[in-house]
Formats: structure tokens, C-alpha cells, sequence
């Protein structure tokens, strides 16, 4: 997949044709081994414009895959979707993350010369784009994260070469990275290393103050510290020595990385370079994590919750990065949530912690939980680890993740309150205030796009109505087109019945971001979702849905309360009799009238436009 989708047996290309099939086969391969649902699939074929025969033609094209790979290439219909195991073959992306994660180790322990050999050998693995024969859908979606991967690893090659003094040999490839990545601080470093050591001090003072204009042009940010403290280093004369540890190089500089055990896990998804927002929230969560130095022996849980697309997982990942420093012993994380929504098994998720816990080769092959919890409980006793679970649905789920020693902390997200994590600090997220929402919406679009039509800009902020998700997909579609003004998009936005369809970005989606908590609610309180909804945007009180459903009011009750325990309503305060009242956010309501008189939720924009057009305005 490192290139155009291939198969390829005995040494051969297998002939297949047509962007339709690679896609498939590519989807089924990045799921690795899990369910990719029918969903999804439709998604990565035809976008939002899936002809009427989609299930017959999936089931073609997965048909015409079964033929090509043969018998020992197995794809399974699991519902909702499918999953395929290769079994004995290959997959270049496999390796290359296995050579890929063996060089930066190698690099970590400063073993250059072997670092270079498993980075070079990682490298070699890519054969052009990524999805090059694919559609642009499953290209969209997918090949930025690989393209990531390669320049990460190409940053670690560069390091190892640089510790081995070839500084001269790299200035010319440097050059030409620079100019294809002029966003990538570390890449930019490496050539101002390399410019220095070989005594153009004059050109590496020019090439920090390029790249400073143009992240302050691009991004509208100042440089890095990584990038400062190279700067820095080139003015105090002392950038021309020997190379830092690979370590430092690795992890961005800082010193606490040498320090770090070599086999120390680190788990943690990228920080998010724009983070907005979330001051408070976001010092409580650290001051939680850090330490208490008292030595209290009590479990530090945290838990953030909020409905979907508030953050909740860009402010537990930015967190979890600002206090690395407390958790020598490495960083945990696994998304408790499948891609098509679906909770994860435990025993899935505790195996792959388990295999960055220690060798792989010792977690047993067994489906025994219990088995699997002792041996997870045995590799964190004791150790100052951080472990991140993200998009947890349940104690069910949850209970087996958790350590039963003081030592690790654990920072959980979800949707809902955990009565597993009881006594835990938790953050409960709101929307965005408008300040708020006009300063990432700023950061996803660019201040100058933002700044050159501000009522465009308030207008969106009004429609996102503070829910980041929302913010950062219009922010993401305005960066793309640069010769278009925000005002068309803010429009569109303006219209409650096109509002959901134009919430989309590549595979930021609001609709589908809030598919998983509508699927997790029970039959009946799915049924009423979308007639409390047409109730209007105000808080309604129990007497006025129980009106509405033609129920008595304390079985409303019942199911507003659980609707707000999904994250799907909010409590807003109590109308003039001290009862509760219930609050739709704006684009929930929207949601859920896109869901009514029978429409489903998997279907086309345009089928749930139609269900928009007739219910939006109701009283």
C-alpha cells in the first residue's frame, strides 16, 4: 500500500484493474483484521454520493477480491461490515512500521550505524503515494497519516546520519526536504545542523529566519522550542559540535528523553499543534495527573466526558503530552472504540498494551480475560506509567484496563459518567464560548482568511455553535480553498437543512461523530429521540415531552434522563416550578430531526436533507 495498491505473488504483479477494487482492498487492509463496516466502505468508494445498489455492489467487488487472493487470503462478512486476515503474506506497511520502530529504538540507544541500516531498510519499503490507484475518498482519508509516518521516520534517518558526522553528504537532500516540507521545524533544524558543521553559519541564520516568516505566514505562529533552542545553540557557537544523543534528537530536544528507558513505551498520538482553548480544564487535568509527593497511595483517575466532538480526546492527548515529564516509565494509549463505533473487546485492547508493556512474543495467544488482566496488573505494578483510554462506552469495558497499583495514572474519556472510575477528577467539557470558538476556527483556517471577512467568521462561530469538531471542519474546508472566501461557506451554514451536509471534512464527519451514541441507546429511547427534538431549540421541561409523546410524565422523564446520559441533551436549569428543563444542542437537534419519520442514519445527505427540509422549522 506504500505506493499504488499491489498484490503480488511469487515476485509477480497480480493483474486486477479498476480504483473501485483497490479501494476495497486497501480498506480491508487498513483495518488490520478488524470490521470495516458497509458504511464506511460506501464512504471510501463514492463519498456522499453512494448509488442505490450499494450493498449488491460491495458484495461484487469483495466477491471479485475472494477470486484474485485465493484461498489463503480470507475475507469474512461480519456485520456490519467486513474483515479480512492475509494469513501468510506480507504487507509493506507492516514491515515498514516494524523496521521503522526497530531503527528509533536502535537510535534511541545510539547504535547509529544500525539505526540508519532498519530506517533506510523502512524507507525502501514505499514504492510512491500512498492510494495512488485508489479513489480519492480512501486517499483523503488515509495516506495523510502514512505520509506522516515516512517523514517521521525520514527526520530519524537523518539523525542517525547526522550523529555519524555525514553532515556534508546530507545538505543537498536537506535542501530539497526543506523546500518540500517548509512546515516541518525538526527537518529544518537537521539542515541548519548540517549548514553549520559545515561552515555556513551565515546561510543557517538565514534559513531560521525564512522559516520563522513562514510559519508566521502559514500558521500564524512563532517557531518551536526545538527550533528556538537550535537558533539559539547556532549563536552561542556551540551547534557545530559533536551531535546530541539520539534520545534528545528523537523526542524533540528535551533532556528528560535521554534519561528515558530504552524500552519505555510511548503510545501517545501526536499533540495537536493548533490546541485552543480548555485553559481551566486543561490545569486541572495536569494538576490531577502530576504527583501528589505525599506518597497517598490513591489511584489518580481522570475522567473528561462530554457529547461527541467537544474535544474530548484532543484535550486528553494535549494533557497527556504537557506531563510526559512524570511518567519516566512511558505513556499508554488505546482507543476503546472501533472505527465504525462499535466498543472494542477488552482482551483485544489489553493484548496491545500488553505487547508495548513488554516482549511480544510473551503475551499469550489466549481468549482467558482473566489471564490477560493478571498479566497487564503484573507489567504496571509499580511503575510510573500514564495510560491513556480513550472512547470508553462502559464499566464492562473499562474495569479490566485499570491497574490495581497507586503508581500508574489513568485518563480516561467518554461520553458518559464511569461508575468504574468513581472518585476520579473529572472534567465535564461544554461548548466552546464564542472567543474560544473564533480563536480555533482562526487557527484551522488561518488568521489573515478569518480576519479579512469577520462577520463571515461570527456567523460560523454562531452555527458551530462552540462544538470544536464542527469548528475545525469549516476551519479545515477554508484553509483547502484558498481563492474562496469564508462567506459562501458561512451560507451554506446559515440554512438548518444543508447545516449537517456541509459538517464534513475528509473523515471529519459531525453527523457521523454522533452515529455511536445514538446506536448505544435502547430501542425506546431511540424511537422518541427525533419527536423530542421537533419540540424546538429552547429547554423543555418533562410536562412538554411527556405532552409531546402522549406519556405519563415520569416515564418522560426516564427517557430524557437517559438521552442526557448518552451526551445526547443537556439539563438546563429548571423552569419556574423548580422541575428540570432539557436543552438540545443546536446541532444534536439537527441530528436527531435528521433521523425522524423512519430515515435512517446510514443513509444519503441528500435522502437526510430531504427529512431537514420538512422538520427544521417545526414549532
Amino acid at each position: 500500500m506504500l505506493g499504488p495498491v499491489e498484490v503480488r505473488r511469487g515476485g509477480r504483479r497480480v493483474a486486477f484493474s479498476g480504483a473501485k477494487l483497490h479501494t476495497v482492498l486497501a480498506a480491508l487492509l487498513v483495518a488490520r483484521e478488524e470490521v470495516i463496516s458497509d458504511e464506511r466502505l460506501c464512504r471510501l468508494l463514492w463519498g456522499w454520493a453512494p448509488p442505490a445498489t450499494v450493498s449488491a455492489q460491495l458484495y461484487t467487488y469483495v466477491s471479485r477480491l475472494r477470486k484474485i487472493l485465493g484461498d489463503d487470503v480470507l475475507i469474512d462478512r461480519r456485520p456490519p461490515g467486513y474483515a479480512m486476515s492475509i494469513g501468510n503474506a506480507t504487507l509493506d506497511l507492516t514491515e515498514f512500521e516494524k523496521l521503522a520502530l526497530s531503527g528509533r529504538e536502535a537510535l534511541i540507544a545510539e547504535d547509529f550505524e544500525k539505526a540508519g541500516e532498519l530506517l533506510r531498510g523502512a524507507l525502501a519499503r514505499w514504492n510512491g503515494q500512498p492510494f495512488a490507484n485508489a479513489t480519492e475518498y480512501l486517499a483523503d482519508a488515509e495516506a495523510p497519516r502514512l505520509t506522516e509516518a515516512r517523514a517521521v521516520t525520514l527526520e530519524h534517518r537523518i539523525a542517525a546520519d547526522l550523529a555519524l558526522g555525514r553532515h556534508e553528504q546530507l545538505t543537498g537532500e536537506l535542501t530539497g526536504l526543506v523546500a518540500e516540507f517548509p512546515l516541518r521545524e525538526r527537518i529544518r533544524c537537521q539542515l541548519m545542523t548540517a549548514l553549520c558543521r559545515s561552515g555556513r553559519q551565515a546561510d543557517a541564520i538565514h534559513l531560521y529566519h525564512h522559516g520563522r516568516a513562514v510559519l508566521a505566514d502559514e500558521l500564524g505562529v512563532n517557531p518551536g522550542e526545538e527550533l528556538r533552542a537550535t537558533y539559539r545553540a547556532l549563536l552561542e557557537g556551540t551547534l557545530d559540535r559533536q551531535p546530541r544523543p539520539a534520545a534528545a534528537v528523537v523526542s524533540g530536544g528535551r533532556r528528560e528523553a535521554a534519561e528515558r528507558t530504552a524500552g519505555a513505551p510511548a503510545m501517545l498520538p501526536p499533540d495537536t499543534v493548533d490546541f485552543t482553548g480548555r485553559g481551566p480544564e486543561l490545569e486541572l487535568l495536569c494538576r490531577a495527573l502530576a504527583p501528589d509527593g505525599q506518597g497517598s497511595g490513591r489511584p489518580r483517575r481522570v475522567l473528561v466526558t462530554g457529547m461527541a466532538g467537544l474535544g474530548k480526546t484532543a484535550l486528553a492527548v494535549h494533557a497527556a503530552h504537557r506531563c510526559q515529564r512524570h511518567f519516566p516509565d512511558g505513556q499508554l494509549y488505546a482507543d476503546l472504540r472501533a472505527p465504525d463505533g462499535t466498543p472494542r473487546h477488552p482482551t483485544r485492547v489489553l493484548r496491545r498494551l500488553l505487547r508495548a508493556l513488554g516482549p511480544a512474543e510473551e503475551v499469550p495467544a489466549t481468549e482467558d480475560q482473566d489471564q490477560l488482566v493478571r498479566l497487564y496488573r503484573e507489567r504496571t505494578r509499580g511503575r510510573q506509567l500514564l495510560i491513556v483510554l480513550d472512547n470508553a462506552s462502559g464499566a464492562a469495558q473499562l474495569g479490566p484496563l485499570l491497574p490495581n497499583t497507586p503508581e500508574p495514572a489513568v485518563l480516561v474519556t467518554g461520553r458518559t459518567a464511569l461508575p468504574t472510575v468513581a472518585g476520579a477528577h473529572t472534567v465535564a467539557l461544554a461548548p466552546l464560548a464564542p472567543r474560544d470558538s473564533l480563536e480555533l476556527l482562526s487557527a484551522a483556517a488561518g488568521p489573515a482568511r478569518v480576519a479579512a471577512a469577520p462577520g463571515a467568521a461570527s456567523a460560523i462561530v454562531e452555527h458551530c455553535a462552540g462544538l470544536p469538531l464542527a469548528l475545525r471542519i469549516v476551519g479545515t474546508r477554508i484553509a483547502a480553498r484558498p481563492h474562496s472566501t469564508p462567506d459562501r461557506l458561512a451560507r451554506r451554514l446559515a440554512d438548518p437543512v444543508t447545516r449537517l451536509r456541509e459538517l464534513h471534512s475528509g473523515d471529519l464527519d459531525v453527523h457521523t461523530s454522533l452515529l455511536p451514541s445514538w446506536r448505544a441507546l435502547d430501542p425506546e429511547v431511540r424511537a422518541v429521540f427525533p419527536a423530542l427534538a421537533a419540540l424546538g431549540p429552547q429547554p423543555f421541561p418533562a410536562a412538554d415531552a411527556a405532552m409531546a409523546l402522549g406519556r405519563p410524565e415520569a416515564e418522560a422523564e426516564r427517557l430524557l434522563e437517559a438521552l442526557a446520559d448518552a451526551a445526547l441533551l443537556e439539563v438546563s436549569g429548571a423552569d419556574e416550578w423548580g422541575q428540570p428543563c432539557y436543552l438540545f444542542h443546536p446541532l444534536v437537534r439537527l441530528f436527531a430531526l435528521s433521523l425522524a419519520e423512519g430515515a435512517a442514519p446510514d443513509c444519503t445527505p441528500a435522502a437526510r436533507t430531504e427529512h431537514n427540509r420538512r422538520l427544521t422549522h417545526r414549532p
